[in-house]
This record gives C-alpha cells, structure tokens and sequence, in this order.
C-alpha cells in the first residue's frame, strides 16, 4: 500500500502526463489518464532531441558525474580509511566534523564557492602569487572543472560515512592474518581491505551518482553556460516553460531509466555477494 500511495500513483501520473497533451488556451499541461487515449507526439519529440542537437548534454552529463564519482571515491575513501584505521579515541571528532557540512545549507556552500571563485575572489589571489598559474580566471564563467568540483564537494559527504560504515566492520583480525603470512601493508590493503570494501564502493557511487544526474543547481550557481548544461538543466528548464510540461515529464522518465543502468547493477552485485556468503 506504501509503495502504491508514494510511487506507483505519482508516477502513473507523470506518465499520463508524459503521453497527455497541452491545454491550448493556457499552455497547461493535460493529463490523459486512460491510456488508450495516449499520444507518443512528445515522447517522440523528446527522445529525437536527445539524439540529435541535445545529445552533447547526455554525453557532457555522464562525463561529469563519472568524473565527479571517481573523484568522491578516491577521497572519501582516503578521509574514511584514515579515520576507521588511524582514528583512535578521535573517531567520534572526526564523524561529528563529517557530518557537520549536512548541517549547512547546500545554498550556503554553494555560495560561499562563488565568493571564492569571482575574479577577485581569493582563488585567483592565490594563484597571483604563482608564477606559472594562469591569472585573473573566470571559474564562473562556464569552466567544466568548476562544476565537476562543485559536484564533489557537494556530494562528497553522502560517501564518506558509508565507506567508514564499512571499512570500521573490518575484523582486524584478518588484517593480522595477512601480516601474519607475510604480506606487506600495501599487499594487505590490496588483497584484504580493498575487496572486502568492494560492496562500499559500489553502495558510496549510487548514493552520489544518482542525485549528480538529476542535479541543476550546482550548473547555474557555479557555471551558468550552455557549455556545461546536464541533463537535470533541461529538466528545470522544461518543467518553468510554458507548455513544456510533457516535454519535462518524458526527461523524468529518460532521468529515471539512466539511474536504473547503476541501480540495478548495484543490486544485482549485492544479490550475487549474498549468495556467496550464504
């Protein structure tokens, strides 16, 4: 019943949406509830635009999110390591300034960012002060690296404590089973830590890649041009235009089957670890 209340209805609903038509009036959308009334016309618009002219959004999107994803992992895993190995009787320190960032508006962080990035802000004097950086940089001038960035740092928390979650599991006893045999921290780490935290790596990248698909807010505060437009950009863009409202739920529906592909094979990885331990 919960599912049929807070899912299946909403999103019977975008679909009727998504196969209706548009009031011509007052370019509202109308939904069509019975199906043997839908019409493909938008679905069939949507999806020619997204292999044609806006196919460079798609590709742009998946470059940044698995570009913003590897880079989460690379230090979440560091910063959750350090703390579940090397934490000591600090651990509880270090979760609580982890955690604070979830205390702060992503707004707030956000802006703050911009302060920093203007031409006068105090990125650029730092990189005044190096002799071969370049100066006087327009990072919010539609920079991808601007927004990979602002994308990790505003995602980055939501795969730290899933890594540490995992990696404080760890029994160290089998850590010293692997120095007992003779193998080196880093062969340790490669052949011990680094599988068993396999399940994390997957679980850390869903939690952050999904949301980066549908993300628009970073784009337009941190880098408001056409060159670094993604997907969830042409979503909002639909969604405040008049008449467009079939058009924004068919690129719900496009959104929905992307972040099925890593879902879907983050569930089918645990599944397969599940029979493996059973």
């Amino acid at each position: 019943m919960y599912l049929v209340v807070f899912f299946v209805l909403p999103l019977y609903v975008i679909l009727s949406v998504a196969f209706g038509t548009v009031d011509p009036t007052f370019q509202s959308a109308v939904p069509i509830y019975q199906p043997w009334f839908w019409s493909s016309r938008y679905v069939t618009l949507v999806v020619g635009d997204a292999f044609g002219y806006q196919r460079g959004v798609y590709v742009r999107t998946f470059i940044y999110v698995f570009v913003a994803s590897l880079i989460c992992v690379f230090i979440a895993y560091a910063v959750a390591y350090y703390v579940a190995r090397f934490g000591g009787k600090r651990k509880g320190l270090f979760l609580t300034l982890l955690i604070a960032p979830f205390f702060v508006s992503y707004l707030m962080r956000m802006l703050a960012w911009i302060n920093l990035l203007q031409p006068d802000g105090y990125i650029n004097k730092v990189l005044g002060w190096i002799p071969l950086a370049p100066h006087n940089v327009n990072w919010l001038g539609g920079y991808p690296v601007t927004l990979v960035l602002g994308l990790v740092y505003g995602y980055i928390p939501y795969m730290i404590l899933p890594f540490y979650g995992f990696l404080d599991r760890i029994q160290q006893s089998l850590l010293e089973a692997g120095r007992d045999l003779g193998a080196s921290p880093a062969r340790t780490f490669v052949r011990i830590t680094l599988p068993l935290s396999r399940q994390a790596i997957l679980a850390g990248v869903v939690i952050v890649s999904l949301p980066m698909f549908g993300d628009y807010y970073t784009h337009d505060l941190l880098s408001p041009s056409p060159k670094t437009t993604m997907v969830g950009n042409l979503l909002d863009s639909a969604v405040h235009s008049t008449g467009q409202g079939p058009q924004a739920a068919v690129l719900v529906f496009i959104l929905m089957i992307l972040l099925l592909v890593p879902m879907g094979y983050y569930l089918r990885s645990t599944s397969n670890e599940l029979k493996v331990r059973t």
